[in-house]
């Protein structure tokens, strides 16, 4: 159980006490850093010998696609941490996941492992209270990225302070004992992780070891010893001794819940946290790089030859061959369309899967994409888009029972040459490009790369529709039943007149470059 949330002494009054026109001072905050001699640690005694028969630069990757196995991984490790967790997330919702996560950080913290989260404030809504009794345990410190003053009046924030609000850490890592990380497109709540809800998305992680966990960790300590990052005692409320017994409660009724049960059942069964503290895990020995933006990014502050998209060219460089793209919010600008099409001109096999309109999450963001694909497809781009009703075959394959078969594609996946692949955070969109801070791992691997392209070409057929021009210059979307008959839809399929209306009028509106 939980240790009591009182330990902690608070430097600074909360939020009411400090002024209206800026944030806390950050004089005193004490910066720290990951933590290097774990390799006593059970992680470090089961990676150590593995790495040792590698070569310096190599790293081991294993695939998380499968979504009960990704939080059966991650609890897991929570487990099986014995000198740290670091973990860095844009949402962390307070539902089944999120509770049991939560659950599995403090019952590490009562074994005496330090704890540091790291949240974008923009994803916290409605659970302040739940992470200020956290980050009053003495072994739990939480810090928000670029808050809000008022907690409870945002918008007027976003009115005065606008330029900075509208940058947010997009990031997605987690670390264990600095010995194994997780990367990808994950956030952390029930849609994420195959709930039985409306939607559910779909999405990829990858599992790494090696040096790209040393380089993640420096990663994560230059943003929490960012000037973007707040102590959680200087913005939220005083914790209450009752809430982490709430949490602790919570947790137990939701261990009855049929999505836990899932989740128990993957702990049991997935084995992929298992097998690596047996040194049976098959991994995939490749070259990894943890590519991220610089955390002054989200002042503002970052030069463009330092951004992801920068390293991204600089890691992997312009194709040559094919580019394959899986983005859940593709907004490319025109700079954007003149290029993907210029090298699709020179015979350069170009492929994007994104969100259909009826699949998408944000009507928003498909306007600002919709207008683009005529250009893209004369210019020789092939375009899919994810159907929001999965297939009977595609449902077949997916493990647990209860799920959703509404879906929406949340993966962020480049694969260039069908030898570099990249997975992260990372969307194709302005946001991604020059406001949000992003971060991901490109592997350079023919075996990897490919294995990641047949997994989403699987899908297509039967889980996107083509997007093509007829001989009019007029869209349509092809697609495809499982007894294989093609079904032509001449307006966006499965969507309401009115959906199609509103992105057309929200195209017309001069925000393209904040989607």
């Amino acid at each position: 159980m939980c240790a009591g949330a009182v330990t902690k002494t608070f430097g600074k009054p909360g939020p009411m006490f400090f002024s209206a026109c800026s944030l806390p001072s950050l004089k005193g905050r004490q910066d720290s850093s990951a933590f290097t001699d774990t390799a006593d640690t059970s992680l470090g005694r089961a990676v150590t010998p593995v790495l040792a028969a590698q070569p310096e630069n190599i790293s081991g990757i294993h695939l998380l696609f499968e979504p009960y196995e990704a939080m059966a991984a991650r609890i897991r490790l929570a487990r099986s941490a014995e000198r740290s967790i670091d973990a860095q997330y844009y949402i962390w919702h307070a539902d089944v996941s999120g509770t049991l996560l939560f659950d599995a950080l403090c019952q590490a913290a009562d074994r005496g492992v330090r704890v540091r989260l790291l949240l974008d404030d923009n994803g916290t809504q409605g659970i302040d209270q739940l992470l200020a009794a956290l980050n009053a345990h003495p072994n739990i410190e939480i810090r928000l990225f670029n808050p809000f003053r008022h907690r409870n009046a945002r918008w007027f924030d976003f009115l005065t302070d606008f330029r900075r609000l509208n940058r947010r850490m997009h990031n997605k890592l987690y670390l264990v004992d600095n010995q194994v990380a997780i990367v990808g497109g994950r956030n952390i709540g029930d849609e994420y992780f195959d709930a039985p809800s409306e939607t559910s998305f779909i999405d990829a992680d990858l599992l790494g070891i090696g040096p790209v966990v040393r380089e993640s960790s420096k990663d994560f300590d230059l943003y929490w010893n960012s000037l973007s990052a707040y102590p959680a005692e200087l913005i939220l409320p005083r914790s209450r001794a009752e809430d982490i017994s709430n949490l602790r409660a919570q947790a137990i009724v939701y261990q009855q819940n049929l999505m836990a049960k899932m989740h128990t059942h993957a702990l049991q069964t997935c084995g992929a946290i298992q097998c690596l503290l047996d040194n049976t895990l098959d991994w995939h020995w490749v070259p990894v790089r943890m590519l991220s933006d610089p955390p002054a990014k989200g002042l503002g502050k970052a030069k463009s030859r330092d951004l992801l998209p920068a390293q991204l060219i600089f890691n992997s460089g312009i194709p040559q061959k094919s580019l394959e793209m899986v983005t859940p919010y593709f907004v490319p600008l025109g700079n954007d369309i003149r290029a993907l099409s210029g090298l699709a001109k020179k015979g350069i096999a170009i492929h994007i899967l994104t969100n259909s309109l009826a699949a998408t999450d944000v009507e928003l963001v498909h306007s600002g994409y919709a207008g683009s694909r005529k250009r893209l497809l004369k210019a020789g781009i092939r375009l899919y888009e994810w159907r929001h009703q999965l297939s009977e075959s595609l449902m077949t394959h997916r493990r647990g029972i209860g799920q959703s078969s509404s879906s929406s594609l949340h993966a962020k996946t480049f694969v260039s040459d069908g030898r570099y692949l990249f997975v992260g955070s990372f969307n194709y969109d302005p946001r991604s490009i020059r406001l949000n801070t992003e971060c991901g791992f490109i592997v350079e691997s023919a075996e990897l790369a490919s294995a990641v392209e047949k997994s989403y070409l699987h899908a297509v057929p039967y889980s996107a529709y083509e997007v093509r021009l007829d001989e009019n210059g007029s869209l349509y979307w092809l697609e495809q039943r499982e007894d294989e008959q093609l079904i032509r839809h001449h307006t966006e399929p499965y969507t309401k007149w009115w959906q199609r209306r509103l992105v057309d009028f929200l195209a017309i509106l001069p925000i393209k470059r904040l989607l």
